[in-house]
């Protein structure tokens, strides 16, 4: 540029906006939640519905429990339901969320008492009133830190109202839902084995349970024949010796084969002895024999036995005849045929202890054994149980009792260091099993039977209502089946499974803090009278009306038995049931106290969807299932989407120990809570799925890409619609045609709930078919042009564009797309979050446009990669200085023969031919039929637009070309 020669650039149409490329996320964000607070842009929302021209959505939310800070898994989940909520309502639905707590249970009784333990209280001296208040404070209190959590991550949602379950109307029709079981005959008082934490001191549910390795003794164990085949041993394995005095059979299976074993030889230590004569299971034999010390050669294998045989045997218990035993294991020991015998490990024969296992108690039940109460709630034996009465399973801290070493010890044979053994022992080892362990003491739990009230699932309940099935099980499996959609798909056989094949459920809970089995008891009567069990609707009502106005701390009153029962019934005839209800009963009657009774519920007390980890499969998904199938015979929702476990970057399970845990808020601080929300829109959430410090930088960088594409879009856009887009240029009209197709592929993404799909498509085309493309191409004219129709054409695209791409992302990234959208719709009243998703303009889709230009794409990318070899060579340092030839078909010439080719390449001119190529040409294989021929552009450069071409200089305005002339003019 000569010194005479004007500076242009003030007179370029470069962009401008307010809008920063630094988002400066973690300190707008909380300024964002306040605007949308004084909004109240949840209740406008439910505004928008009153007319009734919205289809009600309600995703209904299955509740944490309030009892600590959230963990990244909470995040997950929410992030997840908020953009379900927020995309259906911008579909046209009135979408509702009401968020809810678990406040009853376990975790939250265990922090009370773990107050008390530092204290040095006992929590057995306290009124239980005055127990149960502190863990309602103690639940309300964190309810309110986790829902400031919840907000500070953008989730939207009635807040200012959520449901409790602790609620006097939720704990009212908690009790009613039970009374429903009660009333239809479901409930029964019945004493099975239940998973039991002696620490806690209470039954467990399957989802309250977790399984961790452990190491315990592992023993063999002879039990001399007494009937059948004199002077054999039928060899057993089990790896709680405690179960020992509890058994009263041994089961075989019918389909293994088994032998007989004759010891010939034995080393200086072992407790097998020469002409010992064993039975076991052919594919185990030499396992055990071995576990016993034995080598080959000291055994022989003497004959088949057959499973007639076995049934055919009389087994005496190995502590039959023991000293000070007063008789107490002198009863014979019966050899049943089990089918869930396996030969994978031990020997071949269970021993069957029926008030400790399942397999144990169906055999027990099947064949009349007695059930045994020889372990008290603290897992100690009963003290006057002969040789091992107080011993205990496991100690007060979870740490192992002495219970098994008195066991092993009795088995073990008489000697010095032994001088109180009985013998019956022929191994023990020390091995590492995967054991069940409570998920909140974190101590081992045992199988145990202890009185406990149970729900049938396989009794017809009788209350009119099979159009799925009589019994809760066949209500279950049908709407699992006909009336769920399952996200994924594997969901289905998850629950399936586990219900197709669950005993029934244990309702009880040995706990203070929780809503009561609200039921009496007929004083003398057996569990398995008519009337054991007061089935009253007079008494029921009572109580109902008192849990409504006074929370079921009026079960615990004094008078409170004979306030219930009335004039009609003698209260010393009857007595008040203090077991708490399953925590998961709570949760699962959910759908009563909120779907079916709160204002924005639904009308028919069922959820669109439900969402959340693929652990309540066993836990929500599960028990809202058996329980709404209990009480409206069917399930509670119509789809289940479930996602998987948030890992470390290595895939490794969070942990404190590890040190490897995330927690939201530090995600929060540095990066913003719109950069946590994109990590879970991106990942595949239905699978277990990770997180980590480098994860999140590459998902900061590419929020950085799309907010760089946003800027540059406010910066040349604008909002109004000078034309009418069927008159737009080409390039403009293939950007419509790009939003026709994404507009469906969102809405169908939304819908399906694949949010990493719906993100990635927008992602794709703001990056690649916008900053990439469009954008790169359409800049000459954005700045350049003066006021023609195609700089007009794209501002209005980019202000189509912009419509489209805010209410989109809204819901994955609501903080940013409110900045977004108000840069070009300011106001007090405005927000993205009150707008629908833009409807699809006619004429917008334009196939055979898109074909055409997929080819003239296509050729382009030919021409760049010409190019960028002349730029890798220094010949060029910008494709302007260029003006390639061109070789293409005459088909292909056709289609560029109204496009202005040189513009899409970005050079200064472009020169197309239908000639052969010459040697040498530019190709690339995977495009064939195009060459390109490398040419510099002749003539100046123009000062303002950079193009170089032969006109420049011959205007009225000094070095620059015609259409900078015209723009300048």
């Amino acid at each position: 540029m000569s010194a005479e020669t004007p500076d242009y650039k003030a007179t370029l149409n470069l962009p401008v906006t307010d809008f920063p490329m630094r988002a400066g996320l973690p300190k707008r964000e909380p300024e964002w939640i306040d605007r949308w607070n004084r909004l109240g842009v949840y209740d406008r929302l439910r505004d928008k519905a009153v007319d009734g021209s919205r289809t009600p959505f309600t995703l209904h939310d299955g509740p944490p429990y309030a009892n600590g800070n959230l963990h990244i898994g909470h995040a997950l989940n929410k992030t997840l339901k908020d953009m379900v909520v927020r995309s259906r309502q911008m579909m046209g639905h009135d979408a509702r969320y009401v968020p809810g707590w678990d406040c009853h249970g376990l975790p939250i009784e265990w922090k009370i008492e773990e107050a008390y333990r530092k204290k040095g209280r006992d929590k057995d001296a306290v009124d239980v009133v005055e127990f149960r208040q502190e863990c309602r404070e103690f639940a309300a209190g964190w309810v309110d830190i986790q829902r400031e959590e919840f907000k500070r991550l953008g989730i939207t949602g009635n807040w200012s109202d959520p449901y409790l379950t602790m609620n006097f109307h939720a704990e009212a029709v908690i009790a009613a839902e039970f009374q429903k079981f009660l009333m239809n005959g479901l409930v029964y008082q019945g004493s099975k084995p239940v998973m039991w934490s002696p620490v806690e001191k209470t039954a467990l549910a399957e989802a309250e349970v977790e399984y961790h390795d452990r190491q315990v003794d592992a023993i063999w164990v002879k039990f001399p024949v007494v009937a059948g085949l004199d002077g054999a041993e039928v060899i057993i394995w089990t790896t709680t010796p405690w179960t020992i005095p509890q058994n009263r059979a041994i089961c075989f299976g019918p389909g293994i084969g088994y032998g007989l074993y004759k010891v010939t030889g034995t080393p200086e230590e072992s407790w097998a002895s020469v002409g010992d004569t064993y039975l076991m299971a052919d594919g185990l034999a030499e396992a055990t024999l071995t576990a016993a010390r034995l080598e080959p050669g000291m055994w022989t294998r003497v004959r088949d036995v057959t499973p007639d045989e076995l049934g055919a045997l009389t087994c005496a218990h190995p502590l039959r005849g023991a000293p000070e035993a007063n008789g107490e294991w002198d009863f014979d020991v019966p050899l049943l045929p089990g089918e869930h015998v396996t030969d994978d490990a031990g020997t071949g024969f269970v021993h069957t202890a029926p008030s400790h296992g399942d397999d144990d108690y169906k055999i027990g039940v099947e064949h009349g054994l007695p059930m045994t109460y020889n372990i008290e709630a603290d897992g100690s034996y009963r003290t006057d149980l002969p040789l091992f009465g107080g011993e205990q399973i496991l100690k007060p801290n979870g740490k192992p009792g002495g219970a098994n070493a008195a066991v092993i010890a009795k088995l073990q044979p008489k000697s010095e260091k032994n001088p109180d053994g009985h013998g019956g022992l022929l191994a023990r080892a020390r091995i590492t099993i995967s054991d069940a362990h409570s998920w909140r003491s974190k101590a081992p739990v045992i199988r145990l039977n202890r009185p406990q009230w149970f729900a049938a699932i396989d009794k017809p309940v009788g209350d009119g209502q099979d159009t799925y099935g009589d019994t809760v099980r066949k209500r279950a499996l049908t709407s699992i089946d006909e009336l769920v959609t399952w996200t994924p798909k594997t969901g289905r056989n998850r629950l399936y499974s586990m219900i197709e094949n669950r005993p029934d459920w244990v309702l009880s809970r040995q706990r203070a803090w929780g809503v009561p089995l609200t039921c009496f008891t007929k004083v003398g009567a057996k569990a398995t009278d008519e009337d054991f069990i007061l089935r009253d609707p007079a008494v029921n009502a009572r109580v109902i009306e008192a849990f409504e106005a006074e929370g079921a701390d009026a079960w615990y009153n004094d008078g409170a038995k004979a306030r219930f029962l009335g004039n009609d019934y003698d209260p010393e005839d009857w007595d008040q049931v203090f077991d708490i209800l399953d925590v998961w009963f709570d949760s699962g009657s959910t759908h009563a106290f909120v779907l079916r009774d709160r204002a924005d519920g639904t009308d028919d007390g069922i959820a669109d969807v439900y969402l959340e980890g693929t652990d309540q499969h066993r836990g929500w998904f599960h028990s809202s299932m058996l329980q709404a199938c209990g009480t409206k015979g069917r399930a509670p929702y119509n789809a289940v989407v479930t996602h998987g476990f948030t890992l470390d970057e290595k895939g490794v399970k969070m942990s404190k120990s590890l040190g490897n845990i995330i927690a939201p808020q530090t995600i929060v601080d540095q990066y913003g809570a719109d950069i946590l929300r994109l990590w879970v829109a991106q990942v595949d959430y239905t699978n277990d799925h990770r997180i980590g410090p480098e994860i999140l930088k590459g998902v900061a960088d590419g929020y950085r890409r799309l907010r760089n594409t946003m800027r540059f879009m406010l910066g040349s856009m604008t909002d109004d619609a000078p034309m009418d887009t069927l008159e737009m240029p080409e390039l403009e009209r293939l950007v419509l045609h790009r939003l026709s197709e994404l507009d469906d592929k969102v809405r169908d993404g939304y819908a399906r709930y694949d949010f990493a799909e719906v993100f990635q498509s927008i992602f794709q085309f703001a990056t690649v078919d916008l900053s990439a493309f469009y954008f790169d191409i359409r800049k000459d004219a954005l700045y350049c042009d003066g006021d023609t129709q195609r700089r007009a054409a794209a501002r209005t695209v980019l202000g189509l564009v912009h419509e489209r791409l805010t209410t989109w992302l809204a819901p994955i990234l609501p903080f940013t797309m409110e900045e977004v959208w108000l840069e070009v719709h300011p106001g007090d009243e405005s927000s993205v979050h009150l707008q629908d998703f833009p409807a699809l303009r006619p004429g917008w889709r334009d196939d055979a446009l898109a074909a055409k230009w997929a080819r003239i794409r296509a050729v382009r990318r030919v021409v760049l990669g010409a190019l960028e070899a002349q730029r890798r060579d220094k010949v060029i340092g910008s494709s302007l200085e260029a003006a390639p030839i061109v070789h293409v078909d005459a088909e292909t010439a056709a289609l560029l023969e109204d496009v202005a080719f040189d513009d899409i390449c970005i050079t200064s001119g472009l020169l197309l031919s239908t000639e052969p190529a010459p040697s040498g040409a530019f190709t690339l294989d995977d495009t064939p039929g195009v060459a390109v021929v490398f040419a510099q552009a002749q003539g100046g450069k123009c000062q303002r637009c950079w193009k170089i071409l032969p006109d420049v200089g011959h205007h009225g305005h000094d070095g620059v070309c015609a259409r900078c002339d015209a723009a300048l003019s």
